[in-house]
């Protein structure tokens, strides 16, 4: 999928977070987006995943041969620290809920066992350190059948091997898909084609 941001503005109240946005992301690329806190970055993140509505200008979302698509949202998986999850649920539970929305790409425990949660298959997420969770939303994003995947400060809350098993998903589960990721963690975007200042284009 190609997503086209056309003259894309967002404000808060009467505070511009950005305007005069216009940017084009294409099928397989990867993109990083950096800037500092306050920015807009993850704002940004969050009206292209559809979290936020824009305030002016257009996302137009096409497929490799131009046409546009009108229910985007199916194709996207997005993991950030701000999403919850719920925490009644067990990660068997979690996983198999969120599959009912979003078609998985593996079991429920091979995707467990790839983010070293296996052993917490039953576990309530309420349960879970932070580590975990962040593990857990991981997993639902790059698990997920989706041609866009969205990663906002994909390694907070991970220690060292967390980081290394992020980097290991990285590598072996992006063919075909276009991935954006919004940090200012040089080690959490090194792989991207891209690196975007959004001060510079905003």
């Amino acid at each position: 999928m190609k997503i086209s941001l056309q003259n894309l503005g967002k404000r808060f109240n009467r505070e511009w977070i950005f305007r005069h946005l216009n940017l084009e992301l294409h099928p397989s690329g990867s993109y990083a987006i950096t800037g500092s806190n306050g920015s807009g970055k993850s704002t940004l993140l969050q009206i292209i995943a559809g979290a936020l509505t824009h305030s002016e200008g257009d996302i137009i979302y096409t497929t490799a041969t131009g046409t546009r698509i009108n229910e985007p949202y199916q194709h996207i998986a997005i993991a950030a620290p701000y999403l919850e999850l719920m925490e009644e649920m067990t990660s068997v539970e979690f996983l198999q809920f969120h599959s009912s929305f979003k078609k998985l790409t593996h079991s429920t425990e091979e995707i467990l066992a790839a983010v070293q949660l296996q052993s917490a298959a039953h576990k309530q997420i309420r349960y879970f350190s932070s580590g975990m969770k962040q593990r857990l939303k991981l997993a639902q994003a790059f698990f997920s059948a989706s041609a866009i995947l969205l990663l906002d400060e994909p390694t907070t809350n991970l220690d060292r091997d967390g980081v290394a098993l992020y980097q290991q998903l990285l590598q072996q589960h992006l063919a075909g898909r276009l991935l954006i990721i919004s940090s200012n963690v040089p080690e959490e975007y090194a792989m991207c084609k891209e690196v975007i200042s959004i001060q510079e284009i905003k």
